[in-house]
């Protein structure tokens, strides 16, 4: 049930606070105390200001009264209402949420909470789970509650920040913490996986998980989960506009997603479930689309993590996702923020490296010659052509010959799409590229390519035509566009 008939998922927290709830019959059935009631009744309806003194005399007290509320209420119209008077005291100062780790036994906010996100409205489990969010992460005990059983380093770092806690005796509170943060964090990730909202689930769901994993325990709940190999589809999702991220503030949402991938890449085996799930050219997008600095700087954070993990081999997906001009292009840019200066020229580096070492000759002539061709980093890397173009001519241009007979034979249509595309490096590259390859009849088999069935061989089939038939200045242009 909504305010005038409204429908709760289309609630908001001020729509809520319009109501009036009578909060004697609480009292007259017993679900709440005369103390409780007190509290409540002076702080309900007030003005910010009289609010905001009430809370710093006895801030723990208000809370515990609003979790009883919670705790032994079930209508939907008062339960909501009181999330959105927590909400509201959060929005004001997040560091609030600390009153509720000074509450009794009886309001326990964790089991309270967890239970809220079991109903059936959007509003109550949205508001839930924000608000549990807030209280796990301003736990006093934070850091010694809850240490996963599976180790928590990437690659056997030993770096203090990342490293699990020494071992101690569980305590009653950190045994609760270890079991909500479990069920928090598959609850949330359930909402990734299987919206309960359409156009909320997932924006809420990465919102809670953004604040949750700073922690080291909670990343290797969410690769438990299953959850880290999602990252990647919904980052694509939402780059491109679609799927049931699109409600949410894109920029948000995108900076939230982002951030979770780079909070992963520092737990190993989440960084490895992503880089199959091929996040990395979900983060070159990112880069490469991002209109806020922040969400730069958290896509290149997340891509220099994982180039700079040997075990993980993303550099050659790197380069062919495009990642060498997004930095060219970047580094051309003003940045308040010095990580992302500081990242864009270590990643400049790096990629050199990476297109040195994947783009060899030999390499490339082993695989024409196999017969199937891939989008690897040398067949996009102009250094590669520039350097390489004058072997293709070496045992009467042995390489170009089967290149272009891939391109008459081929049923591949990636074979036939990257080799049109090669061909129209070579004629880029080479001083005398177009002649030679006029002289062996290539004119005529890419030119029958622009009929294939398949949009990209028909993309790569045009752009080397053009090539053959534009003055050298024009070819120069079309590389550069």
């Amino acid at each position: 049930m909504g305010t005038f008939g409204q429908d709760a998922s289309d609630l908001t927290t001020a729509d809520v606070l319009k109501r009036d709830v009578a909060w004697d019959t609480y009292l007259t059935a017993r679900l709440i105390s005369e103390k409780d009631l007190q509290l409540i009744r002076r702080y309900d309806k007030r003005g910010a200001d009289v609010q905001k003194e009430l809370l710093s005399e006895a801030g723990p007290s208000y809370a515990e009264a609003f979790l009883t509320v919670l705790r032994n209420v079930t209508k939907e119209d008062t339960v909501q209402y009181v999330l959105a008077v927590l909400d509201q005291l959060l929005a004001v100062d997040s560091s609030r949420a600390s009153y509720f780790h000074n509450t009794s036994s009886s309001a326990d906010p964790y089991t309270i909470l967890l239970r809220l996100l079991q109903r059936t409205d959007w509003f109550t489990q949205e508001k839930a789970a924000c608000l549990l969010t807030a209280v796990l992460i301003s736990r006093p005990d934070k850091g010694t509650a809850e240490v996963p059983q599976q180790p928590l380093m990437m690659n056997g770092s030993s770096s203090s920040h990342h490293a699990p806690p020494p071992a101690s005796t569980p305590t009653a509170e950190s045994e609760k913490v270890q079991s909500t943060l479990v069920t928090f964090v598959d609850w949330l990730t359930s909402q990734l996986r299987r919206p309960s909202q359409p156009s909320r689930s997932v924006p809420v769901a990465v919102q809670c998980l953004a604040r949750l994993l700073r922690e080291a325990p909670a990343r290797a709940l969410f690769m438990r989960a299953s959850g880290a190999s999602l990252l990647a589809p919904l980052l694509r999702s939402a780059t491109s506009g679609s799927g049931a991220a699109q409600a949410a503030p894109s920029h948000q949402l995108l900076y939230e997603a982002g951030l979770c991938a780079w909070q992963l890449t520092f737990y190993h085996p989440a960084a490895q479930a992503m880089a199959s799930s091929r996040i990395t050219p979900a983060l070159v997008n990112l880069a490469r689309h991002a209109q806020k600095e922040k969400v730069v700087r958290v896509a290149l954070m997340g891509l220099k993590n994982l180039l700079a993990d040997p075990a993980l081999d993303v550099g050659p997906e790197a380069v062919e996702a495009g990642l060498p001009k997004v930095v060219q292009q970047r580094l051309l840019q003003n940045w308040e923020d010095e990580d992302v200066g500081t990242a864009l020229e270590w990643l400049k580096e790096k990629l050199a490296d990476d297109i040195k070492l994947l783009s060899s000759w030999d390499k490339y002539k082993k695989e024409v010659l196999s017969g199937s061709l891939e989008w690897s980093p040398m067949h996009t890397a102009e250094q590669f052509w520039l350097e390489n173009s004058p072997k293709f001519e070496e045992r009467d241009c042995q390489v170009l010959r089967v290149l272009l007979k891939l391109l008459e034979t081929s049923r591949e249509s990636r074979t036939l799409a990257v080799g049109a595309s090669d061909l129209g490096n070579f004629i880029s590259a080479h001083p005398h590229g177009r002649s030679i390859v006029a002289d062996l009849k290539g004119k005529e088999l890419a030119m029958r390519l622009m009929m294939h069935p398949d949009a990209e061989v028909q993309k790569q089939a045009l752009l080397c035509v053009q090539k053959i038939l534009l003055a050298k200045d024009k070819v120069a242009f079309l590389n550069s566009a």
